[in-house]
C-alpha cells in the first residue's frame, strides 16, 4: 500500500467557543486513510491580551506562523459575530499566502457568514467524508 499524504491544516476557531473545533479534530482523527498535522493552537497564552493593540499584533503574528506552512485552512462557519475580526484576520492570512479555504457548515446551521461564503473555495457540511474529500481536492 502506498504511503498516504499528510496534510498540514490550520483549523479556525474561537477560544471561547471551541467545542466545534474539537469535534472537527475528532472527526479528522477518526477519518479512515487520512493523515494530517494540526497547526492550530486551540488555547491561548494568557499573557497575550487580544483586546489590546499590542496583543492584537502578537496574536496576528502567531496566527501568521500557523497559517503560512499549511496546505489548507478549515474555517468552521459558525456565526461568531463577536469574533468577526479574528475570523477575517485568518481569512486574510490564508489569502495572503494563497492557501485554499474550506468552509465547514456546523451541524444544523442554515446560514454561513458572508465573509466565509466570499472567501471559501468550497463549503461543506458537517460530515467527516465531505470535509476530508474537500481537503484532498483543494489542498496545495
Amino acid at each position: 500500500m502506498p504511503l498516504l499524504k499528510t496534510y498540514d491544516l490550520f483549523i479556525s476557531h474561537a477560544w471561547k467557543y471551541n467545542e466545534q473545533y474539537y469535534k472537527v479534530v475528532e472527526m479528522l482523527d477518526n477519518a479512515p486513510l487520512f493523515n494530517y498535522r494540526n497547526y492550530s493552537v486551540p488555547k491561548h497564552d494568557p499573557l497575550v491580551n487580544p483586546n489590546t493593540d499590542v496583543g492584537k499584533r502578537q496574536l496576528t503574528g502567531l496566527l501568521d506562523k500557523q497559517v503560512r506552512p499549511v496546505n489548507c485552512v478549515l474555517i468552521i462557519a459558525g456565526m461568531y459575530v463577536a469574533h468577526r475580526y479574528w475570523l477575517q484576520t485568518e481569512i486574510d492570512l490564508a489569502q495572503k499566502y494563497g492557501k485554499p479555504i474550506v468552509g465547514i457548515k456546523p451541524w444544523g446551521q442554515e446560514r454561513v457568514p458572508l465573509e466565509v461564503q466570499n472567501a471559501a473555495d468550497t463549503i461543506v457540511g458537517w460530515n467527516t467524508e465531505s470535509i476530508v474529500k474537500a481537503i484532498r481536492a483543494y489542498s496545495i
